[in-house]
């Protein structure tokens, strides 16, 4: 499947994604292999870009710093979307203090403004989303029909797009 590059499908990341607020961030460790691991992101730019708070001294800031490439998935009862991209550390207070909710105060009691806080930017270089309008009720419908006509099962929409502002 080749990506699209139109605003309307980067638009559609960024409304799926921003509706599903807990992700899983698959990172590279330093033996090459894959690592994930289920995060809460906090804001979702119009390119798809996605921003996580962490400590500074976990596994996965180790592991963005060795190697950028990551990729991040999110899922709801009705849509799944696949983000593949690069990450950062970012040490911005200010930008902390932006994206901070009272849910933040389970993982950082300390507040936005504690020294050992540091956000993760995921810039996304593609994504692929497959959605279900309508959610279960349409996908059963749908099963059923398949099913009953012996059609093969077509499940809603898919595409993959390319993100970021050079798209």
């Amino acid at each position: 499947m080749t990506p699209s590059s139109d605003s309307d499908g980067q638009a559609k990341v960024a409304d799926l994604t921003s509706d599903i607020k807990f992700a899983m961030l698959t990172t590279v460790d330093a033996d090459g292999e894959l690592v994930s691991r289920p995060m809460q992101h906090q804001e979702v730019e119009g390119d798809g870009d996605l921003w996580f708070f962490s400590s500074r001294d976990s596994r996965k800031v180790s592991h963005v710093r060795a190697n950028p490439h990551v990729a991040v998935t999110l899922a709801s009862t009705s849509s799944w979307v696949s983000i593949n991209g690069s990450a950062e550390v970012v040490e911005d207070v200010q930008k902390a203090k932006d994206l901070w909710s009272a849910g933040m105060e389970a993982w950082f009691p300390q507040g936005p403004e504690d020294d050992s806080i540091v956000l993760i930017k995921v810039s996304g270089e593609t994504a692929e989303y497959w959605d279900t309008p309508g959610g279960r009720v349409a996908t059963v419908l749908s099963l059923v029909k398949a099913k009953v006509t012996g059609e093969r099962y077509s499940g809603g929409d898919n595409e993959k797009v390319e993100l970021g502002a050079d798209s």
